[in-house]
C-alpha cells in the first residue's frame, strides 16, 4: 500500500484479572478490525498485545485516507416511482430520503425493456486520523467484561480503571477520549522496574518501549519465560513442578515481567495431608509444588515473581513466610479435626444451609442415605457393601464441617476420607467419601467402585430431584447450582458401570423422599422435567459421538424415557445402518409408506384365507419378526431386533411392488390394511422408522 503508516493503540489500566483478561485478548483481536472495516479503513495485519495493566492493538500498513466509494442502489420501477404526470409518488420520494437523496437526484435506468429508478450516492475519501478518535473509542466500549466499574466522575465502565492511553498513527498522536482522559505518545513501563512515564516517539516503537521498560507483552512471550525458568529449577533441583492449566494460565496474567523462583517450606508440614499442602499453594498462593522421582511431595515449590530479579532473596524469604503460615493453618485445623471422629461431625451438618426450601446438608445425608438404600436394593447388591455404601452415604458430608474444609474448601471430600481412616473406617467407605464427587467435570473419572458409585448417583440425583422441585431447574443461560454437570455425572457413572438400575424409577424414589419430608409440589409435572432434563443431555452426548438426530428421534418416538436404553439403542440403529444403509433406508420408506396407510382402528386381525402367496408370504415373515423382537428386547439384545426388522425388507418390498392396497372392494382393501397394521406394530417398540424417513 502506498502512504501507509502503522497504528499503535494501548489503555493502560491498573491490573486486571486473569481469566477476564485472556478473554479481553481473544475480543480485541476481533474488535479491532471490525471496527477499522466498518469505517473502510484500508489496513494489514492487527497484532494484539496485553499484559495485565495494558491492552495494545498494534495495525500494520493503515492507509491515510479511506477508500472513496460509489453506493448504487435500484429502487421500484419507474412505472410506480412516477404517476402519468411524470410526478414522484410516495414510493420514489420513500425510497429517496432513505438513501439521504433528493428525489430529483434519482436516476432512471433501463433494464431489459423495464425502467428502474436508482439512488447513486459518492461517498468520498476520509482522512483516517480523523476517524480514529470515534473507532478506538468505541473498541474500549466493545469490550465485554464479566464485572466493570465505575471510578472518578465519568460514567464510563472499564474492567479496572483506565490510567493512560497511547494512541499513534505513524508520529502522529491520535486524540482518543475516555474516561476523562485523553490519548498521548506516552506509555508506562513495569510498575516498580521502570514505571515511566516513557514517550513513544512512533507507533512502531510503542512495543520497543514497553519491552524495554521490563514487559514481557505477549501471553505467549510470558508463558514460554515461566516454562523455561521452571524447566531450570527441575533441572538443578531433580524435582518434576506441576503446572495445572488453569493455574499457569492465571499466573501468566498476574505479571508483566514473571521470573520464577523457587522455596521452601518446613518438612514437618509434610505431615499434614498432600492435598492441602497443594490446595494451599495452588488455590491460594498460586505456587507450582515440587515432586520427587517418585512422585512424592516434597517440601519445595516454585513461585513466578513479578518483581526485581536482583532481590530474589528477599522475595523468595517473603513467599516462604507466606506458605509457613498458611501451612500452620493447614496443619492446626487438620491436627484439631483428628481429634473427633468424622461421625461425631454428621450431626453439626444442621449448621450448613443445603438450599432453603430443601433444609441442611444434614438433612439432605438423611435423604441420600435413604436413596442409597434404594439404589443398592435395585441393583441386588450384596449385604456387605450395602453396610458399606449406607455408611459411606451416611459420612460423605461430614467434613465439609471440619475446620480443614472450611478454610480449605476445594479438598472437601477428600479430608473426609482421611479422617474416616483415622476414625477405622473400612478402606472402601474411606474412598467413596473421598471420590463421591465424581465425575466434576467432563472426562473426569467416576468413582472406583460401586460403594462409591451409589453415594455419587445419590447425592446428584438428590440434589437435581430436590431443585427441580422448588423451581431451580437450569435456564438457557444460567445453571447456579450446576445441575447440567451433575446430570452428565450421573449419566456417566451408568454409562460405565453398567449398573442394572432404572434412572426413572431412582428418580421417582428421590421424590417420594421429598414428599415423605413435607416438601410439597407437583409430583407429575416435576417428575417429566426431570426426566426430559436427562433425556437431553443423553441426546447431546450422543449426537456429540456421531448418533444422527433422526436416529435418536426414532428411538424416543417409541416412548424411551431411560437415557440408557436410549443411548445403547440409538448406538446400535446407527451402527446398523451404518453398516447396511441401503437395508434401513428402504425399511425407512417401507415403514413410512405402511404407516401412511394405516387405519388403526381397523385393527391387526385379518382374515389368513383371504391372502394372496405374496401377502401370505409377508404375513409370515411379520409373525416371524414380531416373536424374535419381542424375545431380543426381552433380553436387551436390541441389536439382534434389528436384525429381525431387516428381515422385512423383502417381502414387504414384493408387497407394495405387486399388490394395490387400496382395492376398489371395501373387504380386499380392509384386510391389506388391517396387515399393514400388524407390519407397523412390529416396530412399535423398536423404534419409528418413520423419523429416518424425512430427509
Amino acid at each position: 500500500m502506498t502512504n501507509t503508516a502503522t497504528l499503535a493503540f494501548e489503555i493502560g489500566t491498573e491490573e486486571i484479572p486473569a481469566f477476564d483478561l485472556k478473554r479481553a485478548t481473544e475480543q480485541l483481536a476481533e474488535l479491532v478490525p471490525a471496527a477499522l472495516d466498518a469505517v473502510r479503513i484500508p489496513h494489514g495485519e492487527v497484532s494484539i498485545y496485553t499484559t495485565p495493566r495494558r491492552l495494545v492493538a498494534v495495525v500494520a500498513d493503515v492507509c491515510a485516507q479511506t477508500e472513496a466509494l460509489e453506493e448504487v442502489f435500484r429502487g421500484p420501477a419507474a412505472s410506480i416511482a412516477f404517476d402519468e404526470e411524470g410526478n414522484p409518488t410516495k414510493a420514489a420520494i420513500g425510497f429517496a430520503r432513505g438513501k439521504g437523496l433528493d428525489v430529483d437526484a434519482l436516476e432512471r435506468r433501463d433494464e431489459n425493456g423495464t425502467e428502474y429508478v436508482y439512488a447513486v450516492r459518492n461517498v468520498p475519501a476520509q482522512a483516517v486520523a480523523a476517524l480514529l478518535p470515534e473507532v478506538l473509542a468505541g473498541v474500549i466500549d466493545g469490550i465485554s467484561w464479566p464485572k466493570s466499574c465505575r471510578w472518578g466522575t465519568t460514567s464510563e465502565m472499564f474492567s479496572r480503571p483506565v490510567r493512560w492511553m497511547v494512541a499513534l498513527l505513524g508520529d502522529t498522536v491520535i486524540p482518543v477520549e475516555y474516561a476523562g482522559l485523553v490519548a498521548g505518545n506516552e506509555t508506562r513501563g513495569h510498575r516498580f522496574l521502570a514505571p515511566g512515564p516513557h514517550k513513544v516517539a512512533s507507533a512502531d516503537e510503542l512495543l520497543p518501549v514497553i519491552c524495554g521498560a521490563y514487559v514481557v507483552p505477549t501471553q505467549k512471550a510470558r508463558e514460554q519465560v515461566i516454562r523455561e525458568g521452571v524447566a531450570a529449577i527441575e533441572v538443578a533441583t531433580g524435582c518434576t513442578a506441576d503446572l495445572p492449566a488453569k493455574t499457569l494460565t492465571e499466573v501468566i496474567n498476574l505479571s508483566e515481567y514473571p521470573t520464577p523462583m523457587m522455596g521452601t517450606f518446613d518438612a514437618e508440614f509434610l505431615k499434614v495431608p498432600e492435598e492441602i499442602i497443594v490446595d494451599a499453594m495452588l488455590m491460594h498462593q498460586r505456587y507450582f509444588p515440587l515432586y520427587d522421582a517418585d512422585g512424592k511431595l516434597t517440601n519445595q515449590f516454585i513461585i513466578v515473581s513479578n518483581g526485581d530479579p536482583a532481590h530474589t532473596a528477599t522475595i523468595v524469604d517473603g513467599n516462604e513466610r507466606v506458605v509457613a503460615a498458611r501451612l500452620y493453618d493447614a496443619k492446626f485445623f487438620y491436627d484439631e479435626d483428628l481429634k473427633i471422629p468424622l461421625a461425631d461431625f454428621v450431626d453439626r451438618l444442621d449448621e450448613v444451609v443445603f438450599q432453603e426450601a430443601l433444609g441442611t446438608m444434614r438433612d439432605k445425608t438423611a435423604r441420600v442415605v435413604k436413596l442409597s438404600a434404594r439404589i443398592t436394593s435395585a441393583a441386588g447388591i450384596e449385604a456387605a457393601e450395602m453396610r458399606d455404601i449406607a455408611r459411606a452415604a451416611y459420612l460423605a458430608k461430614a467434613d465439609l464441617v471440619t475446620g480443614a474444609v472450611v478454610e480449605f474448601t476445594s479438598v472437601q471430600g477428600i479430608m473426609g476420607s482421611y479422617y474416616a481412616t483415622a476414625a477405622g473406617e473400612p478402606e472402601r467407605v474411606a474412598r467413596a467419601i473421598a471420590e463421591h464427587y465424581r465425575p466434576r467435570f467432563s472426562g473426569d473419572a467416576i468413582p472406583t467402585d460401586v460403594i462409591g458409585q451409589v453415594v455419587a448417583l445419590s447425592d446428584k440425583i438428590d440434589t437435581i430431584c430436590g431443585l427441580f422441585a422448588v423451581g431451580q431447574a437450569p435456564t438457557g443461560s444460567s445453571d447456579p447450582f450446576a445441575l447440567r454437570r451433575a446430570a452428565l455425572g450421573v449419566l456417566a457413572i451408568l454409562e460405565e458401570t453398567g449398573l442394572p438400575i432404572s434412572l426413572v424409577e431412582t428418580i421417582d424414589a428421590s421424590l417420594i423422599i421429598y414428599r415423605e419430608a413435607g416438601l410439597e409440589f407437583d409430583n407429575a409435572a416435576v417428575r417429566r422435567e426431570i426426566i426430559d432434563f436427562f433425556i437431553t443431555r443423553e441426546k447431546v452426548a450422543l449426537r456429540d459421538a456421531g448418533v444422527k438426530a433422526d436416529t435418536i428421534d426414532a428411538v424416543l418416538a417409541c416412548g424411551i424415557e431411560e437415557p440408557m436404553v436410549l443411548a445403547v439403542r440409538a448406538r446400535a440403529l446407527e451402527a446398523a445402518r451404518t453398516h447396511d444403509p441401503e437395508v434401513f433406508a428402504d425399511l425407512a420408506t417401507a415403514f413410512a409408506r405402511a404407516n401412511n396407510l394405516r387405519e388403526i382402528g381397523l385393527g391387526t386381525g385379518y382374515k389368513t384365507a383371504e391372502l394372496s402367496d405374496v401377502e401370505r408370504a409377508l404375513s409370515d415373515a411379520v409373525e416371524g419378526a414380531e416373536e424374535a423382537v419381542a424375545a431380543a428386547l426381552r433380553e436387551d439384545r436390541f441389536a439382534d431386533a434389528l436384525v429381525a426388522l431387516a428381515a422385512l425388507r423383502a417381502p414387504v418390498d414384493t408387497f407394495f411392488e405387486t399388490t394395490m392396497v387400496m382395492d376398489d372392494d371395501p373387504e380386499v382393501r380392509a384386510n391389506r390394511l388391517k396387515l399393514l397394521n400388524r407390519f407397523a406394530n412390529v416396530f412399535a417398540h423398536v423404534a419409528d422408522f418413520g423419523q429416518m424417513a424425512k430427509k
